[in-house]
């Protein structure tokens, strides 16, 4: 494991830490190494240079801009078919470790895996199976410091433009690793199964979706709209439209702003 000084409160809660100034996908790079790695490995870049979001998405961003980091997870005692809440739980674990390192600035968990302030993007998360299908990699980029003119849309944000004062990288992640190691815990205390748990309860507080309305893009079928009512035992969203409601486990979910 290599030092690394910029992060040392973080690297103290990995059995495995690397960073690295430059790679193409923190993520691939992990999950080519994962056969060789203990659960909770960290690896963090100050630049990707091939990062990408869901449905391939790019994901760009200055030099030092941004936090960029890939943790390995393991869950123990909870089947394969339980690791799509690993998004959400790494979404919710986000949102905690930007409360504490803000206090008043309030974020919430675009479904399933955008964690937005104000309804702009700032940070964007990436589950990714492991080839054996024993875990998964997940990737989160997080806006930092950009300035308005450095982030590539407009409905997106930095914590920098928000007004967060934020020491370095390692405070945050520090906290984000934390919280995602205690959520991790119960996931697998609860063996995967969410319904009725604190765990599920807290996701569905801080989900930014709850409650809005939308417009879902689905593979093959045309768009649905309605008003995010939910999220269910199986971490789908749960939409109600003018005469059905349709639980959502895989498309893309737009928020509908209205003047």
């Amino acid at each position: 494991m290599s030092q690394s000084p910029e992060f040392a409160r973080s690297q103290a809660l990995t059995p495995w830490f690397r960073h690295v100034e430059s790679t193409a996908s923190t993520n691939r790079d992990l999950l080519e190494a994962a056969s060789d790695l203990s659960n909770w490995a960290v690896m963090v870049a100050d630049l990707q240079t091939g990062g990408r979001g869901r449905s391939g998405r790019t994901w760009d961003a200055p030099a030092a801009s941004s936090l960029l980091a890939s943790v390995l997870i393991r869950p123990v005692g909870v089947a394969v078919t339980q690791f799509g809440w690993l998004p959400l739980i790494a979404g919710l674990s986000m949102v905690e470790a930007i409360s504490g390192v803000t206090g008043s600035v309030r974020a919430g968990v675009k479904w399933p895996n955008d964690v937005l302030i104000r309804d702009h993007k700032v940070c964007g998360i990436l589950s990714e199976l492991l080839s054996d299908a024993s875990g998964v990699v997940v990737g989160s980029g997080v806006n930092l410091f950009q300035t308005r003119e450095q982030l590539p849309i407009e409905t997106a944000t930095s914590l920098a433009l928000e007004g967060v004062e934020l020491a370095s990288a390692d405070a945050l992640l520090h906290l984000y690793l934390a919280a995602l190691q205690n959520n991790v815990a119960e996931f697998e205390a609860l063996g995967g199964e969410l319904d009725g748990s604190d765990l599920l309860a807290r996701i569905r507080a801080n989900c930014a979706t709850i409650g809005r309305d939308v417009r879902v893009v689905l593979p093959n079928a045309p768009d649905f709209h309605g008003v995010a009512d939910d999220i269910d035992a199986l971490g789908r969203l749960v939409v109600r439209g003018s005469s059905e409601r349709l639980a959502v486990s895989a498309g893309d979910v737009v928020h509908l702003r209205h003047n």
